[in-house]
């Protein structure tokens, strides 16, 4: 008889609903910390004197044979994971002794404990990835602080910027998700354990103890908030489905770039595919699948707002539902995160065209608008006027074009107010356009060096926070290890 079921029910459920109720497939995933949590909680007890000696040493010893065994040696008809453990130590130890494993404890807090232990490496190992897209970025944009190419509003050319600017762009986005990241991670990293199925329990256990054995930063100070809440959860793949949208505009751009009508970039062979039928054909099918799995990360996000958006306190077994989500969404944003970098830092760029694609579109319009301001001193917006009206005949105008504009405008030759052939030259030429603007986040190469310089340093401080968070768990790894091993 299943050993959680044979005191108050007297019937086994059949497969279908076995089946229907099950989550062992998705507690795969937090196999190795339900054995960890196991240790700490066995730990503790015998600390509090809850537990004998030799029953704590029984049990640790049952715990390490089941790790070993894997989790393909529990009996799978159980519904989860953690009373599939707990029969198994009890098939090892007896019932006298391994029984009296789960004392003081609920599945609800040890489920929510095992979560947040498995998520807070998927999110440290996430950080390091998205850390190393940032420096493949990096690492290309140092190339090209003056490969000249279009930027673009409305996907229309509008000014000429560098590729280092652009790439900028993106990095500072990735910077700004390792930041969320961490705030997730942070919010995750804290201990449910011991408040049992809600409302805590009688016997006197030590909640700071297991929080230090498990490398968590605090305990959850409400017990029934500590079983109750999935926002971790939420917030975790708030930040995926964040990430996924800025993966998913670069991998949009890497898209047009490889096209036909920009050819600005070639992938490299491993992230491209043919066609079956067309044998020319070299597709961006991986930037096409990044772009795909946004809309895989936001619906399950959605799917766990919608499965907690109701939930009355305290525990639910709705819950379960949210978890396969987390998971999957876990493994898609992190794939995702790899693919990016690995295009990136294989991918072919075409500087010539993109160079020739800065001179078609009249880019240069602004800065000379600018530059009739600067020499002439009348209004920006009358500039614009003028400039707006030369852009209708559809090529870069000259001084000549420009005064008889001005002279229906305003009655006034520009020429007559300062603005000679050489200022207009100038302002048509991309690269002087580019080196003007060396304002704080502009194109300019000195001040895209200088934007390298401080994400570089945001990166150092970035690889500092995660060796820190890797130096505290495992300090508690290591306390955890030893004190298991003097208890067995």
């Amino acid at each position: 008889m299943n050993i959680l079921r044979r005191g108050r029910l007297s019937i086994e459920p059949d497969e279908d609903i076995m089946r229907f109720t099950s989550s062992m497939k998705a507690d795969q995933r937090i196999f190795n910390a339900d054995i960890e949590v196991d240790r700490a909680h066995v730990v503790m007890l015998r600390e509090q004197d809850i537990i004998s000696a030799d029953d704590c040493s029984a049990i640790l010893s049952g715990l390490d044979r089941i790790k070993r065994e894997g989790i393909s040696a529990l009996d799978t008809s159980y519904e989860d994971v953690h009373i599939a453990l707990e029969a198994r130590l009890i098939e090892l130890a007896g019932e006298d002794t391994g029984g009296r494993m789960h004392s003081a404890r609920s599945r609800n807090d040890e489920v929510a404990t095992c979560i947040r232990l498995s998520l807070r490496e998927e999110l440290i190992d996430l950080m390091e990835e998205v850390h190393d897209l940032i420096t493949a970025l990096l690492d290309t944009a140092t190339e090209h602080h003056e490969t000249i190419m279009p930027g673009y509003t409305h996907t229309q050319h509008a000014q000429p910027t560098t590729l280092a600017h652009h790439l900028l762009a993106h990095a500072n986005a990735y910077i700004r998700d390792i930041a969320r990241i961490k705030g997730a991670y942070e919010r995750t990293n804290r201990n449910p354990l011991g408040a049992a199925a809600f409302a805590s329990t009688g016997f006197p256990v030590n909640r700071k103890r297991t929080t230090e054995l498990l490398g968590f930063d605090s305990a959850i100070e409400n017990s029934m908030d500590s079983v109750s809440t999935r926002d971790f959860m939420i917030e975790s793949m708030s930040c995926y489905a964040n990430l996924m949208i800025s993966l998913s505009r670069l991998a949009e751009e890497l898209i047009l770039w490889s096209s036909s009508e920009f050819d600005f970039i070639e992938l490299d062979d491993r992230y491209s595919s043919t066609s079956s039928i067309m044998p020319q054909k070299k597709n961006p099918d991986i930037a096409e699948l990044v772009r795909a799995k946004t809309g895989t990360v936001i619906g399950a996000l959605m799917s766990v707002l919608m499965i907690c958006k109701a939930i009355p306190y305290s525990y639910n077994r709705d819950l379960q539902e949210a978890t396969p989500h987390l998971w999957r969404a876990t493994d898609t944003v992190r794939s995702s995160v790899r693919m990016a970098c690995g295009i990136i830092r294989t991918m072919k760029i075409k500087k010539e065209n993109m160079e020739h694609a800065s001179g078609i579109g009249f880019m240069t319009a602004t800065e000379l608008a600018d530059t009739i301001v600067r020499s002439t001193g009348i209004p920006f917006r009358t500039a614009h006027h003028i400039v707006g009206s030369s852009a209708k005949a559809g090529k870069a105008p000259s001084l000549a074009d420009l005064d008889r504009l001005s002279s229906e405008i305003t009655g006034r030759k520009l020429s007559d107010m300062g603005l000679s052939e050489e200022n207009v030259k100038e302002a048509l030429d991309p690269a002087e356009n580019i080196r003007k603007r060396a304002v704080t986040g502009g194109p300019a190469p000195e001040e895209t060096r200088r934007q390298i310089a401080v994400l570089k340093e945001g990166l150092v401080h970035i690889e500092n926070d995660i060796k820190l968070i890797h130096k505290k768990i495992d300090t508690a790894s290591g306390e955890l290890e030893r004190t298991c091993q003097r208890y067995s």
